[in-house]
């Protein structure tokens, strides 16, 4: 028996589309030009040319890229920075699970001390449900508000849309990771002892898994097409399949972001990521990431590159899987394949997140 707690499902026909959304069609966000999404059959990066690939991989690569284009000569950090937007001096963290948001919430927690700030967080639930009915959005959004500021709140939930609702708009951070490296994370994180010890401490009646589901290990489950490693494009899930969807958490609550992979899910995620997130940092690049949240977010972070290195040992302790064993580049590469709009929100992120940083180095004229 499978035991997974995230659910999206409230029980609805169909839910109203977000006035964020109004238009038809989302525009098509990038900031280097990426290609379309590849289908199945191609290899696994063939959804991104190759020229692209190589410019997006890291900062570098970024930097030569806008320098080369011209673009460093007009980035402004000021324009990049959704933060100037928001209306409250509330942090709305609508943390994605498997991106190391557990030592990022930690992390937070400490920041609340020295920067005169107030940290709350969701109460632990027996099912997590990510995906919430108009009246429940508006129930959080409200509850969130009526927090003291400056405050910050976290909550595994899809990105909410205050304003709908007449409220304020918070300043909203996440994180993201690497999609394939994300999905393996929570494979061997919901098997692993710790976790059904902390559940079952929680939740008494809850029953045990079945020990050959505990057993099977991920390159095994991919390879033999069980239905938790097949990654149908467009197939919708509830419950089980939440996990493999990053975009789910920036897309929304709507129908439109169910279908894994899908170009309708990606387009809505990055329009939610460049229009209204202060900062969207990358668990693969803490040093750019925590930069970034210093100088973008300074009410919150100020000092959480300091308070993250000086405490490095410990707050890498937080949530560590040794339960997880190595995946071949094999079975990744083969998962891969059918996560190509994933990756390339995730690369989407990563660009902005380097175009952010390199604007805080262009001289002021």
């Amino acid at each position: 028996m499978r035991n997974v707690y995230f659910v999206t499902n409230f029980n609805r026909e169909s839910t109203e589309e977000d006035d964020f959304y109004s238009s038809p069609t989302p525009k098509r966000w990038s900031i280097i030009a990426m290609s379309a999404g590849a289908n199945q059959s191609h290899h696994p990066d063939e959804h991104l040319q190759h020229h692209d690939r190589e410019l997006i991989g890291n900062l570098h690569h970024t930097y030569n890229y806008l320098k080369s284009t011209g673009q460093m000569q007009t980035l402004k950090a000021t324009e990049l920075n959704n933060t100037r937007r928001a209306e409250v001096p509330i942090i709305f963290f609508n943390r994605v699970p498997k991106v190391g948001s557990q030592t990022f919430m930690e992390l937070l927690r400490r920041l609340a001390v020295r920067n005169d700030y107030t940290f709350h967080r969701d109460v632990v639930q027996r099912l997590e449900v990510i995906r919430l009915a108009p009246e429940r959005q508006q129930e959080l959004a409200e509850m969130v508000m009526d927090l003291p500021e400056p405050s910050v709140y976290v909550k595994h939930v899809c990105y909410t849309n205050f304003t709908r609702f007449g409220l304020p708009m918070p300043i909203y951070v996440n994180m993201v990771r690497d999609p394939v490296e994300r999905i393996i994370s929570w494979y061997y994180y919901v098997r692993a002892p710790w976790y059904y010890v902390e559940r079952k401490q929680a939740f008494p009646d809850l029953p045990l898994p079945d020990p050959r589901w505990l057993k099977k290990d991920f390159e095994t489950c991919v390879l033999q097409g069980d239905p938790e490693c097949t990654y149908s494009q467009n197939a919708v899930h509830e419950g089980i399949g939440d996990h493999r969807r990053q975009t789910l958490f920036f897309c929304g609550h709507g129908e439109e972001c169910l279908p894994f992979n899908s170009a309708g899910a990606l387009e809505r995620a990055k329009y939610a990521v460049e229009s209204q997130y202060a900062v969207v940092g990358v668990l693969e690049d803490l040093n750019t990431t925590l930069t970034v949240l210093e100088k973008y977010v300074p009410r919150f972070f100020s000092g959480a590159s300091s308070v993250y290195f000086n405490e490095v040992n410990v707050l890498q302790k937080i949530n560590k899987n040794n339960f997880k064993p190595p995946v071949s580049e094999e079975i990744k590469n083969l998962v891969r394949r059918n996560f190509t709009k994933e990756i390339e929100f995730y690369q989407f992120c990563k660009q902005r997140l380097y175009k952010q940083y390199l604007a805080t180095q262009v001289p002021l004229k």
